[in-house]
Order: structure tokens, then sequence, then C-alpha cells
């Protein structure tokens, strides 16, 4: 037996703005400008108690071409791919997918970063950036003061 369902022009309506929406969205984004996904940069960023640490992929990239710095708790990291490709006539590309420019990208850290301290290195690819929390940020256990305090009773056992 065939199920009829009633036609809900409100909910077409919805799902044609959301499609629309996605369009858009994916028009006006990096790969709708011709930027695609090639030079956006992945990371994480971990917080622990006494830091955060952020990790970037940067595989075929010099660290030298890296520049990495952090004002108004933004952290920012540059660079640049270069290209290799040198024109000649016996070499045709069957494949190009990776490509050069330049790249950058600011995260805002959630928290006070103690500058001074402030540590970067990259190993297999990936950079790795430790930024620790200035002391007063980092969480104390406070005591309650007037909550009675417990009493430890010492004693000697008969058998030894």
């Amino acid at each position: 037996m065939a199920n009829l369902m009633r036609r809900d022009p409100f909910r077409e309506m919805l799902s044609w703005n959301r499609a629309m929406e996605r369009a858009f969205d994916r028009l006006y984004s990096e790969e709708g400008l011709g930027l695609g996904e090639s030079l956006k940069l992945r990371m994480d960023v971990v917080e622990n108690d006494d830091a955060f640490i952020v990790k970037a992929d940067m595989a075929g990239i010099n660290p030298d071409d890296i520049e990495i710095t952090f004002t108004d708790n933004n952290l920012t990291i540059r660079g640049e791919v270069l290209d290799e490709h040198e024109e000649s006539q016996e070499d045709r590309y069957h494949l190009r997918e990776r490509c050069c420019g330049t790249f950058a990208r600011t995260i805002s850290m959630p928290g006070s970063v103690d500058v001074n301290k402030i540590k970067a290195e990259t190993e297999n690819g990936v950079l790795q950036i430790y930024l620790p929390k200035k002391e007063e940020v980092k969480p104390r256990r406070i005591e309650i003061s007037g909550a009675p305090k417990k009493e430890v009773i010492n004693g000697k056992s008969k058998n030894k």
C-alpha cells in the first residue's frame, strides 16, 4: 500500500531556502573565490592546565618561510609555499594539485598567555606552538574559611 504525503508549501520553501544558503556559502567561501582548500592552514588547538598547544600541518614548507606573531592575544601564522614548477618543453603534467602561494591564519586565544615563554618547533611536517598560560590564570584550589576542620586521631595498635 502506498503512503500519501500531504504537500506542505512552507516546508518546501524552507528546504529551498537552505539549499540557496548552502550555494551562497560555497560561492563566497575560499573555495568559491578560487583559493580552495589548498592553502588553508589546518590546525588543532588544545588546552591543558598549564598551556595552549597549537598544532598546524606544514608538510613541505621550509621553517624559514614561516612567520609566527602573537599580538593582543591573537596568534598569527603566515607562510609561503614556493613554486617548484620549472617550464620545460619535455614535461607535461597529467595531474597538478599541489599549489603555491602565501597563507595566513589568525586565531584568538581564549586565555592569557605568557608571551615571553612561547616556543615553536616543527617535526615531521607538523608545527607545534606551545603557549604557556600566565600564572594568574591557572586554576587554583581555594580553601573555604569557617569550615570545621577535620580532626585526625592518632593511635597505636597493641598488636605488633
